[in-house]
């Protein structure tokens, strides 16, 4: 092993020594992996594996290192002047971006062209944004050309964002009141612009050629020498022979269009057709009988026939790539002339014999093409506008003067004067409201109800006809088919909705109770029920009265005096049979007793004369010792 020569030299100034014996100049990793992630790590050995020098500095002025301003020692830095201010006008001024671009111009009334590209420059100004759009001036062109719109801002949309540069590109198109440019390509300044403000422009396209202009271009057209076909010899052998087919052109899916029938001649002497019109009496139509004079008719037209000027000259074997023959003549087939579809249907017995002969086609059958009556509309009546019946606004839909609608006289014959009424009370959350009574009336020969509620004095309600003859229709029907109600829906306890008002039936008549009882198919076993037990009700307290007036009051004669002499002195009374519904409806547990502050409030409503002596005498024989009053006897010396 060598040693080092140098090893143990002091290093000073001017005297260091390389060691010339060292051979290992790498430098150790600074990288490594941790959990697949790669991270910074610090080496532990210097360049060639030497010992790294251990940091003498404390850990105080490393602190004081990392906390110390350069600004302490160097002073402020010096900020850089500002850039001078350049206005756009300026920095901007006489630099022009300039797009070649193009647009379609459609010419309606020329023969001779349909539309028109019309080639333009757009020209951007950069110092203010506006633009320009102008077409060079063709001599002779008798276009008004030049300035097509002035220089100015151009709205891009109708927000008012107007168009910038930066919008502006090759390959697209730009729409300038109302007009669509399409901009193809740009000069060299505008390229160089567009791409040093970091915008990719689109390829480069082809100017689009105005097909007019080119058509005016080519050379004239060059006659050539007719073919040896021998159209003497065409003429000689068919001359007098005509197909005749049967045909109809169907435009029904068009407006106002309909089927007409035409007949087509196909003369076989020189190949020409001819479209006739079939005229049917008072048609209403002018009568021309040629809808197509006799001529030759292309089949197949050369690429560039489509522009050629047919309404005026004719088309010849130049233009024309197959001409129609009498083998395109089917029966059974569509066939295309001139722009209308027209069916062949049939043919004359001239037209078989000749298909017979030369194409071998033995049959050609017709094909009905019949008018066919169309089947009959449905009429659906509009919907309910809610006035009136729904019965009476469908007869606006079944005549101009409409007719009131058919009743059902036998019902009305037989139901005639059959009136069931009914007691209802108003199901109401209002406390002035629970006490109001109501009758309904249902009238079997119409099936309307009437409402009609009895004044009370003193109650601050304005009682009479609360709702008119009319049908009532039930909650959660259907407005086009509406369910009315019916006698089947009145019974004791029934909830009746009418427009939103809620009624609960708490009592009936004896008619209504001979009508259920005859007719009990109408009504369901609930309502049955409900009218056995009112039944029931009615007959118990009558009958318990009666027993206990004969048990527990000796005098019943002189009850039967008293009333019958109360009965002579009040006998023009006129609230005799109002009393006796009174006191049924305060009386709801039917008991026959009422007490004696409702017995007084309902005398007082009806004016009872209380202060007469045969009328205190009656009070007394019929009070009972609870408080309460009996009013059955009470009521027998008012009513008839």
């Amino acid at each position: 092993m060598v040693s080092n020569p140098v090893h143990g030299l002091p290093f000073l100034p001017g005297t260091s020594f390389k060691d010339s014996t060292k051979t290992a100049f790498h430098r150790s990793q600074t990288l490594g992996y941790r959990n697949g992630y790669a991270i910074v790590r610090r080496p532990t050995v210097g360049i060639g594996g030497d010992r790294l020098q251990v940091n003498q500095l404390s850990q105080a002025e490393l602190d004081e290192l990392a906390n110390k301003a350069p600004i302490l020692t160097y002073g402020e830095p010096k900020q850089a002047p500002p850039a001078d201010f350049i206005p756009a006008h300026v920095a901007f001024d006489k630099k022009v971006l300039k797009f070649d671009a193009y647009f379609q111009e459609d010419v309606p009334i020329s023969t001779e062209e349909q539309y028109r590209i019309r080639q333009v420059n757009i020209y951007y100004y950069l110092e203010d944004d506006s633009m320009s759009v102008i077409e060079p001036v063709v001599e002779n062109s008798g276009i008004p050309q030049g300035k097509l719109i002035r220089r100015q801002r151009l709205a891009k949309n109708d927000v008012g964002d107007h168009y910038h540069w930066k919008d502006l590109n090759r390959g697209i198109n730009i729409t300038i009141y109302g007009k669509t440019f399409r901009i193809v390509d740009c000069d060299q300044f505008t390229q160089i612009f567009l791409e040093s403000q970091g915008i990719e422009l689109n390829p480069p396209e082809k100017m689009a050629l105005d097909p007019y202009t080119e058509l005016r271009k080519r050379p004239l057209r060059k006659y050539v020498t007719p073919s040896n076909f021998d159209q003497l010899k065409q003429f000689l052998t068919f001359d007098k022979q005509v197909l005749r087919f049967y045909a109809i052109w169907d435009d029904r899916d068009s407006m106002f269009g309909e089927c007409r029938a035409y007949i087509i001649h196909y003369y076989l002497m020189d190949d020409t057709v001819e479209i006739r019109e079939v005229h049917e009496r008072n048609d209403g139509r002018d009568p021309f009988p040629l809808l197509m004079n006799r001529q030759r008719m292309p089949k197949v037209l050369v690429e560039n026939a489509k522009n050629f000027p047919q309404c005026v000259l004719e088309i010849s074997d130049h233009e024309v790539l197959e001409w129609f023959t009498a083998k395109d003549f089917i029966v059974g087939k569509p066939l295309t002339i001139l722009g209308r579809t027209f069916f062949i249907y049939d043919c004359d017995p001239f037209t078989r014999q000749y298909y017979k002969e030369k194409f071998g086609i033995a049959d050609l059958p017709p094909v009905d093409v019949s008018k066919q009556e169309p089947p009959p509309v449905k009429q659906e009546l509009p919907p309910y506008n809610g006035y009136g019946l729904v019965e009476d606004s469908a007869q606006n839909c079944f005549a101009l003067i409409p007719k009131a609608p058919k009743k059902d006289v036998i019902k009305m014959l037989v139901n005639d004067n059959k009136v069931l009424r009914y007691l209802a009370a108003l199901e109401s959350p209002i406390p002035e409201d629970k006490n109001r009574r109501f009758i309904f009336s249902y009238f079997l020969a119409t099936d309307m109800i009437s409402i009609f509620e009895p004044p009370v004095r003193n109650s601050g309600i304005i009682g009479g006809k609360y709702l008119g003859r009319t049908r009532v229709v039930k909650p959660h029907s259907s407005v086009d088919n509406p369910i009315y109600y019916s006698p089947g829906d009145f019974f004791i306890g029934a909830v009746i909705e009418v427009f939103g008002h809620r009624f609960v039936i708490l009592d009936t008549d004896e008619y209504v109770l001979k009508y259920m009882e005859s007719n009990p198919a109408q009504y369901s076993p609930e309502a049955l029920s409900s009218v056995q037990s009112l039944i029931q009700k009615r007959e118990a307290p009558a009958s318990k009265l009666e027993n206990k007036q004969t048990e527990e009051d000796p005098g019943v004669q002189e009850l039967e005096a008293l009333i019958d002499a109360i009965q002579k002195q009040l006998k023009d009374y006129s609230c005799k049979d109002n009393i006796r519904e009174a006191f049924q409806t305060c009386d709801k547990e039917a008991s026959g007793y009422v007490d004696r502050e409702t017995f007084f409030k309902i005398c007082e409503s009806f004016n009872v004369p209380i202060d007469d002596s045969l009328v205190k005498e009656l009070i007394r024989i019929c009070s009972h010792g609870e408080g309460k009053i009996n009013y059955y006897n009470f009521v027998r010396a008012f009513s008839n």
